[in-house]
């Protein structure tokens, strides 16, 4: 959608729900996600409870593995990287990086079109677990995110979402995730193990300067620290580290910037930040019925910019 219709729940169009709801699908339980002195996501842990995406039972998490039946057909899907299986349900997926692993109990599947007759396995993306897999499903035309591109991930929590961003940009790419929160922050390093093209990063996202000698120029930066200053972070985060022309993906969550405005005054005063921040709005989407209240926004960073 492009960047300034508005109308419907938050403030935008209705383009979303592009690729419908994925049956089987559940809205995860956990707090709100962020940085420190705010619950979640980049900040302390909150007690009691288990954060979205944090592996449940003991031990490592089993996912379900399987054939995807003589039925299911794999198409790509406009953005390079993900994946639509097509069986007796349609399942949005991304190509396993470490065959024969899941990482929060996500069902996995193999589909004839490897090597001489072998099975490719890949991992259902479910868009309840993860904002940006309800952006693409939301029907964001880009996401940004490819095989091979430098991303750095805002607000990784356990690494649910990261793993499949990890998956996207493949081998060849690297995925820097940080995240304030040690116990999600043990999660995430644990995943990193497997899947070596993540840099887990246990730091402050207000504090890029604390990350700075870790960190590359990046193709885009990726956010969902639901804080009140996420678009002051963002911009400090680009100024560190994102290329001239980068881009950024937001995940905005209105009643945790101010939960007594409309959401669609929220949006219009973030995307107002980001302007003064040197970026270009590009696109923005609602993530109903994934998330309530929730918007996605593309930018690009014009660092010279008159």
């Amino acid at each position: 959608m492009a960047f300034g219709e508005f109308g419907g729940r938050g403030g935008f169009s209705g383009r979303g729900g592009r690729g419908g709801a994925m049956r089987g699908g559940g809205r995860g339980r956990g707090s709100a996600r962020g940085a420190p002195n705010a619950r979640g996501r980049g900040g302390p842990p909150a007690g009691r409870g288990r954060g979205r995406g944090a592996p449940r039972g003991r031990g490592a998490p089993r996912g379900r593995g399987g054939a995807g039946g003589s039925n299911t057909v794999l198409e790509p899907h406009r953005h390079p990287g993900v994946f639509i299986a097509k069986g007796k349900e349609h399942m949005l997926v991304t190509k396993n990086l470490v065959p024969g692993e899941s990482v929060y109990g996500e069902k996995r599947i193999s589909i004839d079109g490897g090597v001489d007759g072998t099975k490719i396995e890949y991992r259902v993306w479910n868009p309840f677990r993860s904002k940006l897999a309800a952006g693409v499903l939301s029907g964001l035309d880009n996401i940004f995110i490819a095989p091979g591109k430098k991303v750095l991930y805002l607000g990784a929590a356990s690494g649910t979402s990261v793993s499949h961003v990890a998956d996207i940009v493949g081998p060849e790419g690297v995925v820097y995730a940080v995240e304030f929160s040690p116990r999600s922050g043990r999660d995430l390093i644990t995943m990193a193990k497997k899947r070596t093209n993540v840099i887990p990063i246990v730091e402050d996202a207000r504090l890029p300067n604390k990350y700075r000698m870790l960190i590359s120029t990046v193709d885009v930066i990726f956010a969902d620290v639901a804080q009140p200053d996420q678009a002051r972070i963002v911009v400090h985060n680009a100024q560190s580290f994102l290329r001239e022309n980068g881009h950024v993906v937001i995940s905005i969550k209105a009643s945790c910037i101010d939960s007594t405005a409309p959401p669609d005054v929220i949006f219009a005063s973030e995307l107002q930040k980001l302007k003064e921040g040197r970026f270009k709005p590009i696109e923005q989407v609602t993530l109903e019925p994934y998330e309530r209240d929730h918007a996605m926004v593309t930018a690009q960073y014009r660092r010279h910019a008159s």
